[in-house]
């Protein structure tokens, strides 16, 4: 099964829809994007469609949301803690943006998540001392 790709209108309108923080990096993943804070993926856009990271009892509230999923990129597969947004919120962004920065509060508090590439470089500095 191919894997969507986002379109320069749903790249535009994930763009749009994520806080201007110096802190958050929006970057290419699977061919599709991430949000990441600290590390930490928090949104993320695939193919068109949006999704967020919530705790559990925000996740459960957007869940019981008309038109909104447990996000799953897998047929079957879903991504523990990932919610898709209902496809009519992209005329609502406001309601989009009020989710996305719940996630964050939430994602904040985490600590940072380093990557293995990250680790492997600071492992072998601390060899070299």
């Amino acid at each position: 099964m191919p894997m969507p790709k986002p379109d320069e209108e749903s790249k535009a309108f994930f763009a749009s829809v994520i806080p201007i923080d110096p802190r958050i990096k929006i970057k290419p993943m699977f061919g599709n994007i991430g949000s990441f804070f600290n590390g930490n993926m928090f949104a993320g856009l695939f193919g068109s469609t949006v999704f967020v990271r919530l705790p559990e009892n925000n996740r459960l509230r957007l869940l019981e949301i008309e038109g909104a999923a447990e996000f799953s990129p897998m047929p079957g597969r879903p991504m523990k803690e990932y919610v898709t947004f209902p496809e009519k919120w992209r005329h609502e962004p406001e309601k989009i943006q009020e989710w996305i920065q719940r996630s964050l509060q939430w994602v904040e508090t985490m600590p940072e998540k380093v990557s293995a590439k990250k680790k492997k470089r600071e492992s072998l500095i601390e060899c070299s001392k």
